[in-house]
This record gives C-alpha cells, sequence and structure tokens, in this order.
C-alpha cells in the first residue's frame, strides 16, 4: 500500500515505519524532523496547517512516481503525530496541536477519498494516567466500553479525536480506526527499566500494569490496513501480559481492592485488555520482556 504516515519521526513511529517497509508498504513520513532508515520518503509538513496537509496529500511520493502518468492516491493515512504528554508543552498548545492537526489530517482525507485512518489516540483516555493523586478504573480488565474521563489536556485532545473520528466516519463512510495505545516501549528499554518494574509493581500503576512493545504496534497497523469494514472502531493496544512479575491477583489485592472483576484471569494477564483487537482485527503480539530478563518470581 501507499501509505501517509504522520509522526513517523517519534518513538513509536521510528520503530512502526520500518515494519510497515518490511510488509512491502510504501511510506511518506509527514513529521517536522526526517526519518533516516532506508527507503522511508521523508516530507517536512506542519498537520496544524490545513493547506500543508491538502497538498502534501497530493504530493509525489519520490522522484520515481514523476514517470507515472498522474500522482497515485494514498491507499490509507496512518496519524501518529503528536504533542506525546504532558508537561512537554503548555496545555492549551498540547490540545490545540492535537486537535487541530488531526482536523486537519481526517477532513483531507475523507475529501480526497482515501479509504482508510488510522490514528494514535491513548491510554490516557480512561482518565488514570495522568489524573492528579489516585483514579482507579471502574472494573477490570479495561476494554474499550469502559468510559473514557480524561483529566488532562492531552487525554482531553485523544477523546476530542475520537469524537472527531467518527463524525467523519459517519459523513464519509471510510474506515477510521482509533489505537488507545498503551505505554510504548522500545527494544532495549526492557533492560534499561524493567528491572525497576519487577521490584516495584506500583511504578506502572498509572499505566494499568501494561506496556505496548513499538515492534508489535507495527505488527497492529498492519492488521488494521488489512481488515476493511469496520467503519469506526477504537482498540486498546498492548501486549497481553503485564510489565510487572506480580500476578493479577496480586494486583488487585493492592491496587484494585473494591474495583469489579468483570470475569476471571490469567495469571499474568494484562488488566489492559486486548481482546477486541484480537477477534476483530487477528491481532497477536509476540515480544515480551520475558525474552530479555528473567522473571524474578520464577
Amino acid at each position: 500500500m501507499r501509505i501517509f504516515f504522520t509522526g513517523g519521526s517519534g518513538k513509536a513511529g521510528r520503530h512502526v515505519v520500518p515494519y510497515l517497509l518490511e510488509q512491502g508498504h510504501r511510506v511518506t513520513n509527514a513529521d517536522l524532523v526526517p526519518l533516516d532508515h532506508p527507503g522511508v520518503n521523508n516530507l517536512r509538513v506542519d498537520l496544524t496547517d490545513g493547506a500543508q496537509v491538502y497538498s502534501a496529500l497530493n504530493a509525489l511520493a519520490g522522484f520515481d512516481e514523476l514517470d507515472l502518468d498522474a500522482v497515485p492516491a494514498y491507499d490509507a493515512i496512518v496519524h501518529f503525530a503528536a504533542i506525546p504528554a504532558i508537561l512537554v508543552r503548555p496545555d492549551q498548545e498540547i490540545y490545540r496541536i492535537n486537535t487541530i492537526s488531526t482536523y486537519n489530517v481526517m477532513e483531507a482525507a475523507v475529501k480526497y477519498g482515501i479509504p482508510k485512518v488510522i490514528f494514535a489516540s491513548s491510554e490516557t483516555t480512561y482518565g488514570i494516567c495522568f489524573a492528579q493523586g489516585e483514579a482507579k478504573p471502574l472494573y477490570v480488565p479495561v476494554d474499550e466500553a469502559h468510559p473514557v474521563v480524561p483529566h488532562d489536556s492531552y487525554a482531553m485532545s485523544k477523546v476530542a479525536n475520537e469524537v472527531t473520528g467518527r463524525s467523519f466516519q459517519a459523513r464519509s463512510g471510510v474506515d477510521i480506526y482509533g489505537l488507545r495505545i498503551n505505554n510504548v516501549v522500545e527494544p532495549h528499554e526492557y533492560a534499561q527499566n524493567f528491572p525497576d518494574y519487577l521490584a516495584d509493581p506500583a511504578i506502572r500503576r498509572r499505566n494499568i500494569f501494561a506496556y505496548i512493545d513499538a515492534r508489535d504496534l507495527g505488527h497492529m497497523v498492519d492488521r488494521c490496513l488489512h481488515v476493511d469494514g469496520l467503519g469506526f472502531e477504537v482498540f486498546n493496544v498492548a501486549n497481553p501480559d503485564m510489565s510487572v512479575a506480580a500476578k493479577t491477583d496480586e494486583i488487585i489485592r493492592d491496587f484494585y481492592a473494591g474495583v469489579e472483576k468483570k470475569r476471571e484471569m490469567g495469571p499474568d494477564e494484562t488488566f489492559y485488555s486486548i481482546e477486541k483487537a484480537q477477534r476483530l482485527l487477528g491481532y497477536a503480539p509476540k515480544h515480551s520482556w520475558r525474552d530479555v530478563l528473567d522473571d524474578p518470581r520464577g
């Protein structure tokens, strides 16, 4: 597929874009900084400027396309570009940049007739990650039916973007899939960070004790590209196990006392349910911190 990927130079994108290239897709990376990777076409775009977005989506992806009779259309947009968290820009700027850029991308996609948009939403939409003080889910495992109650400008922007996606899908009929991505972990971070997580599971409370390996996020995006006809959907994205060594019953005892348990769970199962993505998309993540580190619990 010919894919327009926004934010491909970010923490997640710099792993997802190479994965998509390995699957045979052609990728244009629309970002403010280029991604230095063989086979990527980089285009510097300010996504908060609607005119730039419209122009970029109707541009050549490379000099080789000059030999074609016309500029080919993109098959899909993968929109990952965003201010990635609170405390890196003023709150108002986080909300403005994240919502306006998403609106511009989705509007242009619909008006150009691009049949699929996959966009990065967030675990923060559930109101736990960046809450002031401690917030607990209403039930576990947390699935996509759980209410979204954003507590911060970043999460607010992601919930607004989901509403925007639902609106554009309703008026156009194109497929728009939102990915509620959990904490993205790069391969080197297992040895760097996970020993602390295994020693003290409380560190991972705000992430609902979950994580997503950046390589498995690439697999998730590729599954979204290949499954058509779902309309508007949101999907939790995580690995099937927790990011801690404690067992599920211990996490419930120590952190989720009084929280409803919707069903029985496996001893290491993530509290951030990925059942919907597994069922509708064939999502099958394969990486784990256990591939790199020994489980101290045996």
